[in-house]
């Protein structure tokens, strides 16, 4: 038996909002999170823009820690809104970026500076913050159940959420908390990024930099935050009269291992997550009425999407309207495919596609409907949302409007 499985909780921390109704109000004015770096000074490095979260908490010192915090208390108190909590035992999937930030003690320590004390704590020098983020979450939760951690790169948020769902319907779990969390604006991260040629280098305009599918588009904006989602049974939700925001039908993954930094040059991976989600929720291509894309602004990657695009959908792809979310947001790597599920479940609710904005000059090559710069009203039933990773891990999840139109 395969149990059908719904949303009933979502919380999302995003360099243009905190909540999913700032979040939603922001993407649907096609508002730019992009801006100068001031978490370091980039002033040595090609790339000095990026889209930073605006953020007061303190309790954490670990960013993408109080970010997977903040955006898992809104999703579980959403989901006990109707004043009973998820029941059953509950588990954990979690996709996260690994660690830099603790490089800076290991310099420090080379040459026998003292390391502040504020990072001085026992956890942190026996554990990685990544560690760390799945035991708090799982203690601040009562998840008890074997958590799933996932590091596939840029997939890795779509990978937990997909993994949530299959657990979910295969009946191994009741409900889950699963989600993805980053944050590299750092020196190492960035610099990183800046070495492959990855990052864009349009400093003197950072609300323009993130261009997707723009003819002018020179290479992706980084960015930072959170998106967690509560994951249960449809007939648990239904019987505590829990809200539901959508259902999740299918969830593919692929891995085309053409390249650390690109993809293949036929999409042939992006195209088989994407087939595998929809064969795995059992419904036809022609079903699909929006994408919510990778789109990341580089010139290899959308260019490689729009073809594998026309390679799922036919004659049909010029029909479906195509938004990059990361060109207001940037790209958020290991916590890019929660965050943008939560968008497409927040638009596919609201009847409506967000934009993609900065796109003056379309590509030739890049002829797709992608929404650009003003939001469309746009009811939709199934919605794909895809995330393709470096190394080749590609991961795509089918979501439905609840109620089924």
């Amino acid at each position: 038996m395969r149990h059908r499985v719904v949303v009933t909780g979502m919380g999302v921390v995003a360099p243009t909002g905190q909540s999913v109704d700032e979040f939603l109000d922001s993407l649907l004015s096609g508002r730019s999170g992009a801006r100068r770096i001031s978490l370091f000074d980039p002033a040595s490095l090609p790339t000095r823009v990026a889209a930073e979260v605006t953020w007061t908490r303190s309790d954490f010192r670990d960013r993408k820690i109080a970010f997977a915090m903040h955006a898992a208390e809104q999703a579980v108190e959403e989901a006990a809104a109707c004043g009973s909590a998820p029941g059953g035992e509950g588990g954990l999937s979690l996709g996260i970026g690994l660690e830099l930030f603790s490089m800076e003690d290991a310099v420090a320590a080379k040459h026998g500076d003292p390391v502040p004390s504020a990072r001085r704590d026992r956890l942190t020098f026996l554990q990685t913050p990544s560690d760390l983020c799945v035991s708090m979450l799982a203690a601040r939760f009562g998840l008890t159940a074997p958590p799933a951690t996932h590091v596939s790169a840029c997939a890795a948020g779509t990978d937990a959420v997909g993994n949530a769902f299959h657990l979910i319907a295969q009946g191994r779990r009741r409900w889950m908390l699963a989600g993805g969390a980053d944050s590299m604006i750092n020196p190492l991260g960035v610099a990183g990024f800046c070495s492959i040629g990855a990052m864009s280098t349009s400093n003197d305009d950072p609300p323009r930099a993130s261009r997707p599918f723009d003819r002018r588009r020179n290479g992706f904006v980084l960015g930072e935050g959170a998106g967690m989602l509560v994951l249960e049974r449809l007939a648990d939700a239904v019987e505590r009269g829990a809200p539901i925001h959508a259902e999740i039908v299918g969830y593919g993954t692929s891995f085309d291992a053409h390249g650390i930094s690109e993809p293949h040059p036929e999409g042939r991976g992006a195209f088989q997550a994407m087939k595998r989600a929809i064969d795995d929720a059992r419904v036809e291509p022609g079903a699909i009425d929006s994408i919510n894309a990778h789109g990341t602004s580089t010139p290899k990657n959308d260019l490689v999407e729009t073809l594998a695009i026309k390679r799922l959908l036919g004659p049909r792809a010029y029909q479906v309207p195509v938004s990059s979310t990361k060109s207001m947001i940037g790209h958020l790597i290991s916590a890019a495919g929660a965050v943008e599920t939560v968008a497409a479940i927040a638009c596919m609710k609201a009847d409506w596609v967000h934009p993609t904005i900065n796109l003056d000059e379309p590509d030739e090559a890049c002829d797709l409907d992608y929404v650009a710069n003003v939001a469309r009203r746009h009811p939709q039933q199934y919605v794909l949302s895809s995330s393709f990773a470096f190394g080749g891990q590609n991961a795509s999840i089918l979501l439905r409007h609840w109620p089924p139109c």
